[in-house]
C-alpha cells in the first residue's frame, strides 16, 4: 500500500445515459462512441502510474476496463456525497493523499494526475479547473466535508464558491493547469481528441449524415 491513492469516477457506458448534453446534436450512439472513446483515455492516463487506484463505477463493475485494480460501485444520491464517500472511505484505509479525477477529459494525462498529488505536498487541496467552471480533479490530504456538501454541482460557478468557502476558513490550496471537458458538440470539434481520432470522427459523420 501507498500513502497516495487516485479515484477514478466512471460512468458506466450505456446507450441513451452518456453525454447526454452531447447526445442532443449528434445523437445517443454518437454520444455513447465519444464517451467509450474518453474512458480510454483516462485509463491510459492512469495505467503507468504505480500508485493505488480505486476505480469507482456509476452502477456496476466493468471487469474488461482497468484490470487488475480494485474496483466499486459509487455510493451516494449526488455526486457530493458519492466523492465525499470515496474519500473517507480512502482516509479510514490509511492514505495519506488522495487526488479524485472523472472520465471525460479529452487531453488527461498522468502528468496531471502526478501533479495533483505532488501540490498535496505543500497544501491541503488541489483542484483541477475545469473551463466550464467545475474541475476535472479534486485532491486532500484530509477530508474536508464541507467542500462536497450544498454545491451547485454542474454550474458554471462549482469552483469559484468552492475556492471562496476555502478562503474564508484559512484553507490553503492549488490550481493545477486548467482543461477542457466534453459537454456539447462545440467542445468536441474544438478538442485535438476529435480531430486526431479519425475513426472517431468518420463515425460521428456518418451516424449524422
Amino acid at each position: 500500500m501507498t500513502k497516495e491513492l487516485i479515484i477514478v469516477f466512471v460512468k458506466n457506458i450505456k446507450l441513451g445515459k452518456v453525454k447526454t448534453r452531447l447526445a442532443k446534436t449528434i445523437g445517443n450512439q454518437g454520444a455513447f462512441e465519444v464517451y467509450t472513446e474518453l474512458v480510454k483515455v483516462t485509463e491510459t492516463a492512469t495505467k503507468d502510474i504505480t500508485t493505488d487506484k480505486r476505480i469507482y463505477f456509476s452502477d456496476a463493475i466493468v471487469d474488461n476496463q482497468w484490470k487488475n485494480n480494485y474496483k466499486t460501485v459509487q455510493q451516494g444520491e449526488d455526486l457530493g456525497k458519492r466523492m465525499k464517500n470515496a474519500f473517507k472511505k480512502g482516509f479510514d484505509d490509511g492514505y495519506k493523499r488522495i487526488v479524485l479525477i472523472g472520465s471525460d477529459l479529452p487531453d488527461i494525462n498522468s502528468k496531471h494526475i502526478q501533479n495533483g498529488l505532488n501540490a498535496l505536498n505543500d497544501n491541503e487541496v488541489v483542484f483541477g479547473p475545469a473551463e466550464d467552471g467545475g474541475y476535472y480533479l479534486i485532491g486532500l490530504n484530509k477530508l474536508y466535508p464541507f467542500i462536497f456538501e450544498n454545491k451547485p454541482w454542474s454550474q458554471t460557478h462549482l469552483l469559484k464558491d468552492t475556492l471562496h468557502e476555502l478562503q474564508q476558513k484559512n484553507i490553503p490550496y492549488s490550481l493545477l493547469q486548467t482543461l477542457n471537458d466534453i459537454d456539447t458538440f462545440e467542445d468536441l470539434k474544438a478538442s485535438n481528441f476529435y480531430h486526431s481520432n479519425e475513426t472517431l470522427k468518420k463515425r460521428i459523420q456518418q451516424l449524422n449524415d
